[in-house]
């Protein structure tokens, strides 16, 4: 696979932009607004969720929700800009900065909990479309015009020794920390405690991720009836399951081109270009729409607009606690 390919499928999107904004004006506005609000709904009850993870390791601590959303809306902001998750990174930054006396391993694993939930919703979600026969089978994949899927597809030998090296990376790197594991472990172990109280868990934050997942899928519905595409049980999960598999290797942001390529590729009925409309439109308004939250978020609730300033706030305490941590 060439560099080039990467770039056919930017081109790839930047053609399909052209369809989005052809079929701009047949948008119904009602339920695009709609599915924006139940995106934000889907941020805020993750972030809630996220803080009641955090509670329970910093028992002692007061941990503003206005705060620590603010920091979830700015980390999904940059998350729309950025690719390889950036965002998250400075989410767990963001929110470290707020809870005194705390340290990065247990906010990372805090934040990590909600991976629990959200790999088994994704894999049921992956598992109905691939038993409704609603994704291209294996033999079409390497042709699709997506470098994200098609790279992979195409090598599969390749994917493997990825997958092996960093998998030996990570054991070298324990190796060669083996004396800080320790400490290391129990601090992590300190943010994943809600786990030792499965009822609480599933209370406090399972069932509001799974308020999350709702909200997301009914976002997806309402874009659907927005685009005219027409929402129905089978197209969310089709989209949902899209948006999972483009996101699994970003090399672009939000898996732009990928999402293109797949959606064409398994959703039948409408035209291509009202395809395309759709899925281009969806993911310019979803990520138009975190930068527009994570800017008010950060301008509201941090009282700046230098986002660029808070990371770079952030990743000099971690450098410093770093430091602290080879001087002890």
């Amino acid at each position: 696979m060439h560099p080039a390919d990467l770039a056919s499928s930017l081109e790839s999107f930047g053609n399909a932009t052209g369809e989005f904004f052809t079929h701009l004006s047949r948008i119904d506005w009602v339920p695009f607004a709609v599915a924006l609000g139940l995106l934000t709904a889907m941020q805020l009850a993750r972030a809630w969720a996220w803080r009641n993870v955090l509670c329970v390791a910093y028992p002692n601590a007061r941990i503003s929700f206005l705060r620590l959303s603010g920091a979830y809306l700015v980390g999904a902001g940059i998350n729309a800009i950025l690719p390889a998750r950036a965002g998250d990174v400075t989410k767990v930054f963001l929110v470290k900065r707020q809870i005194p006396n705390s340290s990065y391993p247990a906010v990372t694993s805090s934040f990590l909990v909600q991976t629990i939930f959200d790999v088994a919703a994704g894999v049921l979600v992956l598992l109905y479309a691939i038993t409704q026969g609603l994704l291209p089978r294996p033999p079409r994949l390497p042709k699709l015009p997506a470098f994200e899927i098609s790279f992979w597809a195409a090598h599969p030998k390749a994917l493997a020794i990825t997958t092996a090296v960093l998998l030996v990376a990570i054991v070298v790197a324990i190796a060669l920390l083996a004396k800080r594991v320790r400490r290391f472990w129990e601090k992590v172990k300190q943010g994943v405690a809600i786990l030792t109280q499965p009822r609480r868990y599933l209370r406090r934050v399972a069932a509001w991720q799974g308020v999350g997942w709702l909200c997301r899928f009914g976002a997806f519905w309402f874009f659907l009836e927005a685009f005219g595409i027409g929402g129905s049980f089978g197209n969310v999960m089709l989209v949902m399951s899209v948006q999972a598999i483009s996101s699994v290797v970003p090399f672009t942001p939000g898996g732009i081109g990928a999402q293109q390529a797949l959606l064409v590729a398994t959703l039948h009925g409408p035209s291509r270009s009202a395809v395309l409309s759709y899925s281009v439109g969806t993911q310019i308004a979803m990520s138009a729409w975190s930068i527009v939250l994570g800017f008010i978020a950060t301008l509201l609730v941090f009282r700046t607009t230098d986002w660029r300033g808070l990371i770079r706030q952030a990743e000099e305490e971690a450098d410093q606690e770093k430091l602290s941590a080879k001087a002890s």
